[in-house]
C-alpha cells in the first residue's frame, strides 16, 4: 500500500460511490480526510466507519457548485487540519436527455457541478498546495468523455472539460511541484449504475473486455497511486480504469 501518513485529503462527492471507497482508501493508506458532499447523514456514516477502522476524518456539507459553501469548507479544513496535500475531485450529478430535447436548466446544472465545482474547488486548494510547494490533485472524468454517450450531452461535455481543466491547470502549477491529473472510469458499480437495470448493466459487459463493471474499490485505487508519492513524476495524465472498453 502506498503511504499517504501525514497527509490531509479533501473529497468531494464522498457520501456514496467512488468518493466514499476513496475516503476510505486514502484514510487505509494514512491519509486525514475532509469529506464533502450535501447528504450529511451518508458523510456521518463515512466518518464513523473511518474513525472505526483508527483513521481521523470530518464531514463538511458541501454543494461545490456554490463558490461560498466551497471557500467554507476549504477554510473548515485548514482551520482544522493546518494543511491540505490531496483534492479529489469526485462530486457530479446526472440529468439525462437526447440533446434536441435537453432543458437549459438540466445542461446548467451538470456543467456547474460536474465541472465548474472541481474548478471552484481547484482555486480554493491552490494557494495552500502552492505555499507549501507540494499537492495533489486528481479530478474524477468518465470513460464517456473518451468516447462520447448518447443521451449524456451535458455529461460528456462536463467530463471532457474536466479533463482538459486537468491539462491546463498542469501546466500552470508543474514550476509548484504540484500535480494535476485525471481518472476516467468505466462502469463502475455505484448508486449511480445501479439506476441503469440488470439487462442494460448485461449489454455493457459484453463491450468490456475484462467482461466485468468495475468497483468502486479499482477506481479508488487508482487515485490512492496518484495521491501517493510514487506518483511524483506524472501530471496532466488521464488514467483509465475502465476494463479495456476504451482503448486510447
Amino acid at each position: 500500500m502506498f503511504s499517504l501518513k501525514d497527509k490531509v485529503a479533501v473529497v468531494t462527492g464522498a457520501s456514496q460511490g467512488i468518493g466514499r471507497d476513496t475516503a476510505l482508501a486514502l484514510s487505509g493508506a494514512g491519509a486525514k480526510v475532509a469529506v464533502a458532499a450535501r447528504n450529511e447523514g451518508k458523510l456521518a456514516v463515512l466518518v464513523k466507519d473511518i474513525v472505526a477502522k483508527g483513521g481521523e476524518a470530518f464531514a463538511m456539507k458541501m454543494d461545490v457548485s456554490d463558490a461560498e459553501q466551497v471557500k467554507a469548507g476549504f477554510r473548515q479544513v485548514l482551520e482544522k487540519f493546518g494543511r491540505l496535500d490531496i483534492l479529489v475531485n469526485n462530486a457530479a450529478i446526472t440529468r439525462d436527455g437526447l440533446a434536441v430535447r435537453m432543458k437549459a436548466d438540466d445542461w446548467d446544472a451538470v456543467i456547474r457541478t460536474n465541472l465548474t465545482g472541481a474548478h471552484l474547488c481547484i482555486q480554493q486548494a491552490l494557494p495552500t498546495m502552492m505555499k507549501a510547494r507540494a499537492g495533489r490533485i486528481i479530478n474524477i472524468a468518465s470513460v464517456v468523455a473518451q468516447m462520447g454517450n448518447a443521451g449524456q450531452a451535458n455529461y460528456v461535455a462536463a467530463k471532457a472539460g474536466l479533463i482538459g481543466l486537468t491539462k491546463a491547470i498542469a501546466m500552470e502549477i508543474a514550476s509548484r511541484n504540484i500535480t494535476v491529473n485525471a481518472v476516467a472510469p468505466g462502469f463502475v458499480e455505484t448508486p449511480m449504475t445501479d439506476l441503469l437495470g440488470a439487462k442494460v448493466k448485461d449489454d455493457l459487459k459484453t463491450r468490456i473486455p475484462l467482461g466485468r463493471m468495475g468497483s468502486a474499490r479499482d477506481v479508488a485505487a487508482a487515485i490512492v497511486f496518484l495521491a501517493s508519492d510514487e506518483a511524483a513524476y506524472i501530471t496532466g495524465h488521464v488514467l483509465d480504469v475502465n476494463g479495456g472498453m476504451y482503448l486510447a
